[in-house]
């Protein structure tokens, strides 16, 4: 994206000051770089982060190439410094993982250079001699990484560095993909998103890729029938309308919303605004008659991000929908295709992540048919289901945020979620929610310690976390999991 001189100011460089001096050290050593290999996670924070990274250094006349990894262990970063490039840009991870890394570093493998939001493993305080200098995480300064700012956010403040003093390079249009990581990083609330990342959202306004609005705040607003957007509305459950083929049918009747025009399926997208309301109106008169709790009424409608350089109606136009074709990607081993996707590539690439987008959908579908028949078993302060096999590693974490709140399965516990990860490893993802975070919890924390103490790694934020663990410690994990989670709360 080229433009004059005179359309970029100084406030159009780095929206976050505090992380000014960290994100331009960091891109001075990277265009000191005569290539570059960007590693990144498989989420779609991950997946975006790389993405803008990609896009900043090729801008910058920077060569590089990106390779992704479910999670940064010691076996990876091995592959890493095996594969002979001077500098490795690590995004969405690396930061929990310095004391890995740092050897490597060290011994002259490579140069690392990180952009997380991630906790810190170590930091120069904890070990002096800790070789690391180019390190970019909103938590080095006091910003939240959980909430305030993403990977993606922290890859978009090193690529509004990377535009160095020159004003022919605008990177501002790569705020839409920094919003869609942080709207698939759950960092958005019904208010939309704060803080660091409330800072590039106006950033991507200013540069015509992002519009913000307020509107409902159910997924599937641009590709889903009216019908089925209703009925799969899971964050509100309404009764007699979720999960209810024939009462949405009634509702929509009632209401005198026509469903169909000129034989096709109306979706959100195609009411008129009057429409619009009166579906709202009808959905919060429903839900008070109904005796869902005002706090839960209020998320019926919020702040929503819609990216504008992207085709109405379809999944990329919603942050949402956009994240969710990304987690579709990397989590069946095609990090390549979502990649592609972030890139611009709306041919081949698209086709793919739509396709395993549909089966990613059923995966979770019948994932969470499994959890919530076979239920959870409580300990004193969390709950926990171990899927096995049944459920594939990559995505019992999203299983498990979907279940809480479901028929059988508490809202007011930490969930744990066990999956087969190789014969002699368990994956652990951990969710928790707002209120518990409020309350004191921090499952990085947890995760962290409970996975040290039997052998294993953990980490991730104080809502979400997960560990790797050897497969026949579940029971010693899970007793310092919730003895710790009992100290939080």
């Amino acid at each position: 994206m080229t433009v004059s001189a005179d359309t970029v100011s100084e406030s159009d460089t780095i929206p976050v000051p505090e992380l000014e001096q960290k994100a331009t050290a960091c891109a001075k050593r990277l265009r000191a770089a005569e290539r570059v290999l960007v590693a990144s996670h498989i989420d779609a924070d991950g997946l975006t982060s790389a993405a803008i990274a990609v896009q900043a250094l090729k801008r910058a006349d920077i060569p590089c190439e990106a390779v992704f990894a479910n999670q940064l262990d010691a076996g990876e970063v091995k592959r890493i410094a095996a594969s002979k490039y001077d500098t490795v840009l690590f995004t969405d991870f690396g930061s929990g993982q310095l004391d890995i890394i740092d050897p490597y570093v060290r011994n002259g493998d490579f140069e690392a250079v990180i952009a997380d939001h991630h906790q810190p493993a170590m930091t120069h305080d904890d070990n002096p001699a800790f070789s690391l200098q180019y390190h970019l995480n909103p938590l080095l300064v006091g910003i939240d990484g959980a909430s305030q700012l993403s990977g993606a956010g922290a890859s978009y403040i090193l690529a509004q560095a990377l535009e160095g003093d020159t004003t022919e390079t605008d990177n501002r249009d790569l705020a839409a993909l920094a919003v869609v990581g942080a709207v698939g990083d759950m960092q958005s609330s019904t208010d939309g998103l704060t803080g660091a990342n409330a800072a590039i959202v106006e950033q991507g306004i200013a540069a015509g890729v992002i519009e913000e609005t307020t509107d409902i705040l159910i997924y599937g607003r641009q590709t889903r029938p009216l019908p089925k957007l209703l009925e799969y509305a899971n964050d509100v459950q309404i009764p007699g309308i979720t999960n209810n083929e024939s009462g949405v049918a009634a509702f929509l009747d009632d209401i005198d919303i026509p469903i169909r025009s000129d034989g096709e399926w109306r979706r959100w997208i195609d009411l008129t605004m009057d429409e619009r309301q009166t579906v709202v109106s009808g959905l919060l008169n429903r839900a008070i008659a109904s005796g869902v709790s005002a706090e839960q009424v209020n998320d019926l409608v919020g702040t929503t991000y819609t990216l504008t350089t992207e085709a109405p109606g379809t999944e990329l136009r919603d942050v949402s929908e956009f994240s969710t074709l990304l987690n579709a990607t990397a989590r069946y081993s095609r990090a390549d295709v979502g990649l592609a996707v972030c890139l611009g590539n709306r041919d081949a690439a698209l086709t793919e992540a739509r396709h395993l987008l549909q089966t990613h959908r059923q995966n979770l579908s019948e994932g969470l048919q499994w959890v919530t028949a076979e239920g959870t078993t409580t300990e004193s302060n969390v709950q926990w289901f171990d899927a096995g096999g049944r459920i594939r590693e990559t995505i019992v974490g999203i299983i498990a945020g979907m279940a809480v709140g479901a028929e059988g399965i508490r809202d007011d516990l930490p969930i744990l979620a066990f999956a087969e990860k190789s014969e002699t490893k368990l994956k652990v993802s951990a969710r928790g929610s707002q209120q518990l975070v409020r309350n004191g919890l921090d499952l990085s924390t947890v995760m962290q310690e409970a996975a040290s103490a039997v052998g294993g790694e953990g980490g991730g934020h104080d809502i979400a976390a997960g560990a790797t663990i050897p497969i026949n410690e579940r029971s010693a994990f899970l007793e310092i999991v919730d003895k710790t989670v009992g100290e939080q709360l």
